[in-house]
């Protein structure tokens, strides 16, 4: 037994030994045909990349190492750098492209390239080109001769790389956690963008003697896939955060998701005025999902316009603040509706269709004193709005933007309203109609109460009315108020303190002589206001459409300025009265006083 033991550990030793063998064999034949090709390598490399971009790029990079066996590779300290020489001949002969890049970067790694096929069949094929943490600059100027140009080369690449390769064929182009630079160059001065953690999949990359006129590829790929995460970007202004924890597009699709959006300012309502000098709208957007669908990827890299069939907005808030207690600043909002500032966009922009679905909008204002904050709430807003866009070639077809919406009205009654915008018009014009059924009047006293000074006691409204076209000057329309057991108080601020109480005589005087119970009234007499309303200067978009409406409500109940102007009068009447009365009393007391 212990001979056949012994024979069996010999041969183990003898099949240990030949497969030791047998792998410095192969590791010293790897390394001979390592640095055979090495030198073959770098040079057909250097040599593709020129060929394949017209010389407008050229590789460099300090080592290369090469496994023949294994098919896996490295460049380092790579640079891919364009020539401005070549660049400008190319402008002039009006073949040079929107954009050039510079990308730098540590290692560029290959991934089992396939040497047999690329000697026996000339086909270079690659499963996977990794860039680890590059910086990508991109600078952006647009050409009119680029205008109407395709996404597939109009001379095929393979043309430059055919007397070496049948084809060119790379499955997986990766650039993980890459910064990117992007440089606006159309304006006086360069504006400047910068991303950084982003990831880029570029899948299918082929060029051979057909894939130049394959309309399923883009720039001769198959799709392009983007992931960045938790980005953060600081406004200009210095005011607003927007961040977002997750975006993701693949433009095989042309699909676009957003997870968890934010608008953040920096500053609390309070504050945020304050550390301007002057009062200013604070906007607060949260939306946890946005989504694209038929984004034209082409036309954003050629142009850097961007075009989508669908965007949706779902689960998400919009909340404006304005602090009343700070002076105005003296500047003309005229053109700053939301319809102008998207005609004033420096880049191209058209959304075939937005849906909105369960987002909560409010508008709130801090009255003189900044005691009191009213606001106007509008919950689970959910519509749609068509035609969203600046471009020229779109208004020509439709120049109108609509927004049908439907929300609850301080949590309480339904409105349906529609918007109008004129994309061309100079003066802003648009228009804005609905109606608001079945809500108590009490819901409307956070709003009514701390701004208008009025408080609804009672009251149901049955049916609100409105139809107003407006412009940067005015609005001008018709509500119709139909309501019953109507009763409000007027209020005003109690001398020397920050709370409002009741005008026990005017609100008696109002009810009494001013303000309609019921309308309809018994008789069946339906009473229409008009609307006619100048807007100041001052005046944002919210504000202006909320107090044009508001004009309405107050006319149709009776609070006209009129009738406002007669209750004083009566209560000046009175109050002299009053006076009289107090006086001859005083003069009676002092005649009794002398008799005595």
């Amino acid at each position: 037994m212990a001979v056949e033991a012994g024979k069996k550990y010999m041969i183990l030793r003898w099949f240990a030994a030949a497969l030791l063998f047998v792998a410095l064999s192969l590791t010293a034949f790897t390394l001979y045909l390592g640095a055979k090709l090495k030198p073959i390598f770098t040079a057909k490399i250097k040599e593709l990349v020129l060929e394949a971009t017209n010389n407008l790029y050229r590789i460099e990079f300090s080592g290369v190492n090469v496994n023949a066996l294994t098919g896996i590779s490295s460049l380092t300290d790579v640079k891919i750098i364009p020539d401005t020489a070549v660049y400008r001949r190319m402008v002039e002969t009006k073949q040079a492209p929107n954009n050039l890049y510079h990308i730098k970067l540590k290692k560029l790694a290959i991934r089992n390239f396939h040497p047999w096929r690329l000697w026996r069949y000339k086909q270079l094929n690659i499963d996977l080109l990794l860039f680890d943490n590059p910086c990508v600059e991109m600078v952006n100027r647009q050409f009119d001769f680029n205008d109407d140009k395709l996404p597939q080369p109009k001379q095929s690449p393979y043309d430059y790389i055919s007397k070496y390769l049948k084809e060119l064929h790379i499955r997986t182009v990766d650039f993980k956690n890459a910064s990117f630079k992007y440089i606006d160059n159309n304006g006086e001065k360069p504006e400047i963008d910068a991303i950084e953690n982003l990831n880029v999949t570029l899948k299918d990359w082929l060029i051979d003697s057909n894939s130049a006129n394959d309309e399923s590829r883009i720039y001769l790929l198959k799709d392009v896939v983007i992931n960045l995460n938790n980005y953060s970007y600081s406004t200009p202004d210095s005011l607003y955060y927007i961040k977002f924890n997750q975006l993701d597009f693949a433009s095989s699709s042309g699909v676009l998701n957003v997870k968890n959006f934010n608008v953040e300012p920096r500053y609390n309502e309070r504050e945020f005025g304050s550390n301007l000098g002057y009062a200013k709208d604070r906007y607060s957007v949260q939306v946890s999902d946005i989504g694209f669908t038929g984004i034209n990827l082409p036309l954003y890299v050629l142009k850097h316009e961007f075009f989508a069939k669908e965007m949706s907005i779902a689960n998400g808030s919009l909340t404006v603040v304005n602090n009343n207690t700070l002076p105005k600043k003296v500047e003309n909002k005229m053109g700053q509706y939301p319809h102008q500032l998207l005609q004033k966009a420096h880049n191209k922009l058209s959304i075939e269709k937005l849906n909105i679905k369960n987002v909560d909008i409010s508008y709130a204002e801090f009255d003189k004193d900044g005691q009191n904050k009213g606001i106007v709430t509008f919950d689970r807003t959910w519509g749609t709005i068509s035609n969203v866009t600046n471009d020229e070639k779109v208004k020509v077809k439709n120049h109108f933007m609509e927004a049908n919406l439907s929300s609850s009205l301080m949590g309480s009654g339904k409105l349906d309203v529609n918007f109008k915008f004129d994309l061309t018009a100079k003066n802003g014009d648009f228009s804005y109609s609905g109606n608001l059924i079945n809500m108590e009047g009490k819901a409307l006293n956070r709003i009514t109460r701390p701004l208008g000074l009025v408080k609804f006691n009672s009251g149901y409204i049955n049916k609100l009315e409105f139809d107003i076209h407006a412009n940067d000057h005015f609005a001008k329309g018709e509500v119709i108020f139909a309501y019953k057991d109507l009763s409000v108080s007027l209020l005003k601020k109690a001398k020397g303190e920050d709370r409002l109480v009741k005008q026990g005589l005017m609100s008696f005087l109002a009810n009494a002589l001013i303000i309609r119970s019921d309308n309809p009234d018994a008789n069946g007499l339906l009473i229409k206001a008009p609307v006619m309303r100048e807007r100041k200067e001052t005046a944002s978009f919210f504000n202006f459409i909320w107090k044009a409406l508001f004009q309405g409500v107050k006319y149709s109940v009776g609070l006209t300025p009129q009738k406002e102007k007669e209750i004083k009068a009566k209560i000046a009447s009175f109050e002299k009265r009053k006076a009289d009365r107090q006086e001859r009393i005083k003069r009676r007391e002092q005649r009794l006083k002398k008799r005595e």
